[in-house]
C-alpha cells in the first residue's frame, strides 16, 4: 500500500519565530534617538537616507531610486518634491524639512553627486543604487541602536511613521490619503489601523 505524502510535514513555516502584521512606526523620541547617534558618528549617507525616509513617506522602492534632481532645484535641496511611484504609477509629492534638507545638502556634497547621479548609490559593485535589501538591513541597524527589537519593525515602519505623527496630530484622513498616494481612503484606514488604535486608545479613557 503506498504511503500519502502530506506536503505540509517537516516543512519550516516561512514566519517561524518572525513577527508578522503591520510594522510600527517609530515614535518622535525614537526618530531623535536614532537622528542624535546617526550625527554623533558621522554617518552623512544614513543621516540623509534615514531622515528622507521619514519626511518623504516613499515605499523603499521608490527612496532607494531616488535621484539627485528628484530633489533639488538647482544646486539645492528643494522644501518640496514630487516622485512617481513604482507601484501605482501616480505622482507623490512630499515636504522635504529643514534638517533634511540640511542633512541631504551635506552628504551630496561629500559624496560629490551630480543632478543625473541616484541620490543612494550602491556600495556594491554592478549595483547603480542601494537595494531595497539594503536599506532594510539599515533600517534594522538603526532600531537596534536605540535598544528596540528589531525583528518587529522594517521599511514599512519608516513609511508610517509621519503619516501616523500627522494622523494623530489633526485627524485628518484625507490628507494623510494624499501624502502616502493611496487611490482609497479605505486602503489609508488600513495601513495606518487606525480604527483599532483609535478604539483602544477611547477605551483606555474610558473608566467603568
Amino acid at each position: 500500500m503506498e504511503a500519502t505524502i502530506n506536503p505540509g510535514v517537516g516543512r519550516v513555516p516561512w514566519n517561524k519565530d518572525k513577527l508578522t502584521g503591520q510594522k510600527p512606526p517609530l515614535k518622535l523620541r525614537e526618530i531623535w534617538g536614532i537622528r542624535i547617534r546617526l550625527q554623533l558618528a558621522g554617518r552623512a549617507r544614513e543621516l540623509a537616507l534615514f531622515n528622507l525616509a521619514i519626511d518623504s513617506k516613499l515605499r523603499a522602492c521608490d527612496l532607494t531610486k531616488l535621484r539627485v534632481r528628484d530633489i533639488c532645484l538647482g544646486s539645492r535641496v528643494a522644501p518640496r518634491a514630487t516622485v512617481t511611484q513604482q507601484k501605482t504609477q501616480r505622482p507623490v509629492q512630499f515636504e522635504i524639512t529643514e534638517p533634511t534638507r540640511e542633512s541631504a545638502a551635506a552628504w551630496i556634497r561629500e559624496a560629490g553627486l551630480s543632478s543625473s547621479d541616484y541620490l543612494f548609490p550602491s556600495r556594491i559593485h554592478g549595483s547603480a543604487h542601494l537595494s531595497t535589501r539594503q536599506y532594510a538591513r539599515l533600517v534594522h541597524r538603526w532600531i537596534r541602536s536605540i535598544g528596540l527589537d528589531d525583528t518587529a519593525y522594517g521599511t514599512h515602519s519608516m513609511r508610517r511613521t509621519k503619516a501616523s505623527l500627522i494622523y494623530r496630530r489633526t485627524k485628518n484622513l484625507r490628507a494623510i490619503q494624499l501624502l502616502l498616494g493611496h487611490a482609497k481612503l479605505e486602503s489609508t484606514v488600513r495601513y495606518l489601523g487606525i480604527e483599532v488604535d483609535d478604539a483602544l486608545e477611547m477605551a483606555e479613557q474610558t473608566e467603568v
